[in-house]
């Protein structure tokens, strides 16, 4: 260790659960660029990104097309995809419903019995 430097601590690179985030604009160039036969590592390499994450938006465009990359982790739906969410919404606030309901009629058919011997 004598006559070398050390390096200083950079806290920055040592913190966890920073996120970078990237607009809808930016991940369709980069799925252009990998398309157009660049590979990942070198996409990554020069945006200085993850290189897996080159290969998921990719797939990702490759799957849904233009409504890839909502943002927030909220897929853009299609109108029957969205009537189709909307629908299964309402049927399991109708089964809660149903099954609270059952529960009180169970309830009351038993204080019901108890009183009708007497």
């Amino acid at each position: 260790m004598i006559g070398q430097s050390v390096k200083p601590l950079n806290l920055e690179s040592m913190k966890r659960g920073t996120r970078r985030s990237y607009d809808k604009e930016f991940k369709k160039m980069v799925v252009e660029l990998h398309k157009s036969g660049k590979s990942s590592y070198e996409i990554a390499r020069e945006l200085d990104i993850p290189g897996d994450m080159v290969r998921r938006w990719s797939r990702e465009y490759k799957s849904n097309g233009d409504r890839s990359f909502a943002g927030n982790g909220k897929p853009i739906l299609s109108p029957e995809q969205r009537e189709i969410a909307e629908l299964k919404k309402a049927l399991k606030e109708a089964q809660i419903e149903r099954d609270i309901l059952k529960k009180a009629v169970c309830i009351f058919s038993k204080s019901d019995n108890k009183y009708s011997g007497s």
